[in-house]
């Protein structure tokens, strides 16, 4: 926090730094009482009568009234790396959006409108990369004519926590009734460390998702334009690991797509009676290899906040948090949302 030369805390921040990383601490209890404080980091994405609203990493928005703030000051746009690969916001959202890639898709501005008939959020959002070339209200009243157009509720896929990030349209959606469903992190990595965990024995790879594979997957039904997503990228990879005895769906499943230097991890999925044995392991350990072979270096995958096992899995392996990535359902009645595939371990597309 600011503290003076006086030794008093001081806030050093306006309305002016909307928009800007801050740290604020703000009393939390009535004065009198213990002077209780909180301490909060994000980027400010409003400050209107005498309230501010500031954004965290995780997308959570924390409303503080300005009478409540003891000291506020600007902080760098994104804490420095410790490990793993360097790696921009936009990089890893072109990557991840090539990694699903939708079966129609249209410009408006600079922001990528996907759709694929409901199969994965990430396949069927708008991917707002820039400026829409539009004043917001007009861009969003375009979006949601263009998915209606074909069936589906609107979806805009934003991201928090990384520079570059959307805080502000987040907050201008929120404004909007917009409603945030789905939450989750992309994690990165180096993939070296991947490739030598295990030898991966038993492992097979394939280039297309065969009926074994799409018989563990845990999104049943999966429709011929579910297979051209699942089969896009540009360099797509599933592996198996065969089921105990033959007629059994296989004991373990993965799919890795390979876009240049960067391994993107998807599927990982182990059948319930085989989990803690290594499974998971082995298959990504043989997609990394492949992915070595094809020149890349460095992996990413998304992970949900509330899998445990799997962020303990990936931070073992060297994988830590880049960004929280959310996907927002325009507002008005309810509408079924696009139905995600069950990746346990690897997070929402």
């Amino acid at each position: 926090m600011e503290i003076s030369s006086t030794g008093r805390f001081e806030v050093r921040i306006t309305a002016a730094d909307v928009g800007k990383r801050v740290s604020v601490r703000r009393l939390s209890e009535p004065r009198g009482t213990g002077e209780k404080f909180t301490d909060t980091v994000g980027v400010l994405t409003s400050w209107d009568d005498g309230v501010l609203l500031i954004t965290r990493k995780n997308g959570e928005t924390v409303r503080i009234a300005e009478s409540s703030l003891v000291a506020g000051k600007l902080v760098p746009a994104a804490p420095a790396r410790r490990r793993g690969p360097a790696a921009t916001y936009e990089e890893l959202a072109r990557v991840a959006a090539r990694a699903w890639q939708p079966v129609e898709s249209e410009r408006l501005g600079e922001w990528l409108l996907r759709a694929a008939g409901g199969f994965t959020r990430r396949a069927n959002s708008v991917l707002p990369l820039g400026d829409p070339g539009l004043p917001l209200d007009e861009a969003l009243a375009a979006v949601r004519r263009w998915y209606g157009e074909r069936g589906l509720p609107a979806y805009i896929q934003t991201a928090t926590g990384a520079e570059g990030t959307q805080e502000l349209l987040c907050a201008e959606l929120e404004r909007r009734g917009w409603v945030r469903e789905v939450t989750a992190e992309l994690w990165i990595g180096a993939l070296a460390p991947v490739a030598d965990r295990a030898e991966g024995s038993g492992v097979v790879l394939s280039r297309t998702a065969d009926e074994a594979w799409l018989a563990r997957y845990q999104r049943k039904g999966v429709s011929e334009v579910a297979l051209k997503v699942l089969g896009s990228g540009p360099s797509v990879w599933f592996a198996t690991v065969p089921g105990a005895s033959a007629g059994q769906p296989p004991a373990a499943i993965g799919r890795c797509v390979v876009d240049g230097r960067w391994a993107s991890f998807a599927a990982v999925e182990v059948d319930p009676a085989r989990r803690r044995q290594g499974l998971a392991t082995a298959v990504m350990a043989a997609l990394a290899r492949q992915a070595l072979a094809e020149g890349a270096s460095a992996a990413c995958l998304q992970v949900e906040a509330d899998n445990a096992g799997a962020r303990a899995l990936y931070a073992g392996t060297g994988f830590t948090a880049h960004h929280a990535y959310h996907h927002y359902r325009e507002p008005g009645p309810e509408t079924e949302p696009p139905a995600r595939p069950g990746v346990p371990g690897t997070g929402a597309a």
